[in-house]
């Protein structure tokens, strides 16, 4: 384990879109992000389906997911319906790398969106991608790595919380995850600055690239920072029928 501490947020291809030239297809964005999740949230090792993989994660609101290997028009609709259709838990989630008014309406009962407006996102990582320079101004940082999963975070003088983010590297890829600024901290540069921060570890770890799934403010920040859309997201949970 590594640890610091120191004073002081185009479519691409495969099915559904074109990728940057040279770059991975959609469907191998898809594959780097479940892999890199799951180191990321120590997750169980992804189990492969026709269709995409089953993610046991072992949470009472989060029992597992399914994310399907598919993005945009390559989703199919006879998959999503097998699989919604299918006896479910509550706390079972779904992950589609796909546009929700295009893949909702094949969900069986029992089925709910939630964090709508969701964009799945990816960025190359290159030599100039080195560590950020001073913490701003006010505020703290603390960055350790365990087991392929560096963390960061960021405290006021005082020790309030301000900002954190972490990253899992698999390969050469990675998978940021777990991005937050609390509201009193705000545009102030943090989230740039933890993204910077996680950026240079996943390249000294030897990824090329990173992927992560977002909400709309967190693409507003991550395109400042280099990012660039693949496709909107569908998150959905299996919420149970009404007798």
């Amino acid at each position: 384990m590594t640890s610091t501490s120191t004073a002081g947020h185009v479519r691409a291809a495969g099915h559904g879109g074109g990728a940057e030239a040279g770059g991975p297809t959609g469907e191998a964005y898809v594959r780097e992000w479940v892999h890199g999740w799951v180191v990321s949230r120590a997750a169980a090792p992804p189990e492969p389906r026709p269709w995409g993989w089953w993610v046991t994660v072992g949470l009472p609101q989060h029992v597992g997911r399914y994310v399907f290997g598919g993005i945009g028009e390559g989703v199919r609709e006879e998959d999503v319906r097998a699989v919604t259709a299918a006896p479910a838990g509550r706390g079972t989630q779904l992950k589609i790398v796909a546009d929700p008014a295009r893949v909702t309406p094949w969900f069986a009962p029992g089925w709910e969106c939630f964090d709508g407006d969701d964009w799945f996102m990816a960025r190359d990582l290159g030599p100039a991608d080195t560590a950020p320079g001073s913490v701003p101004d006010g505020y703290r940082l603390a960055s350790w790595t365990r087991a392929d999963v560096t963390r960061v975070v960021l405290t006021t003088a005082t020790g309030d919380f301000a900002a954190h983010g972490q990253v899992g590297v698999c390969g050469p890829s990675a998978a940021v995850d777990q991005i937050e600024t609390a509201e009193a901290h705000q545009r102030r540069g943090l989230g740039a600055y933890v993204m910077r921060h996680l950026h240079a570890a996943a390249r000294a770890a030897g990824a090329e690239r990173a992927v992560l799934a977002c909400t709309p403010a967190g693409r507003k920040l991550y395109t400042t920072v280099g990012w660039h859309d693949v496709s909107p997201f569908t998150h959905a949970r299996y919420v149970g029928t009404r007798d």
